[in-house]
């Protein structure tokens, strides 16, 4: 059975998708290698007659196991105008099995890591014994970590 992806919107496709791939590379996703062993997708596109302007309208990123979904982004031509209704939680604390305390460092370094990145943070909460944090990603998309 094939794996299931999940599709974000997004205006910069390869800006997002790259920016995913850096907040997820501890999970071991990445850009997939081009097929028939192509150098790089450019090379790979051209041999399939892909018009140069639709090169970025969309990027993939895979865990290596096959065992995640995929991530997908596919370019759209408006830009995000509202809350999402799926997010991705990145689950940075642990849960309620460890201790708050420890899900506060947790969260913390992995805030600090994704705003590196780009990302945004709009709050940390604290909830029934589980500590997170709300950012947004460099196109505005709500995620968790």
């Amino acid at each position: 059975m094939p794996p299931v992806q999940i599709v974000f919107d997004a205006t910069d496709t390869e800006g997002l998708a790259r920016f995913w791939a850096a907040a997820l590379a501890d999970r071991g996703y990445r850009v997939p290698d081009p097929p028939d062993g192509a150098p790089d997708w450019p090379t790979w596109l051209r041999s399939q007659g892909v018009p140069e302007e639709d090169w970025a309208a969309g990027f993939a990123l895979e865990e290596h196991t096959g065992t995640q979904p995929r991530i997908y982004f596919q370019r759209v031509p408006e830009v995000k105008s509202a809350k999402n209704r799926v997010h991705l939680d990145l689950l940075a604390g642990g849960g309620s099995r460890v201790p708050l305390e420890e899900q506060r460092t947790l969260v913390a370094a992995a805030v600090e890591r994704l705003t590196a990145l780009g990302a945004t943070l709009v709050e940390e909460k604290t909830e029934l014994g589980v500590h997170w944090a709300v950012l947004l990603d460099p196109e505005g998309n709500e995620f968790c970590a």
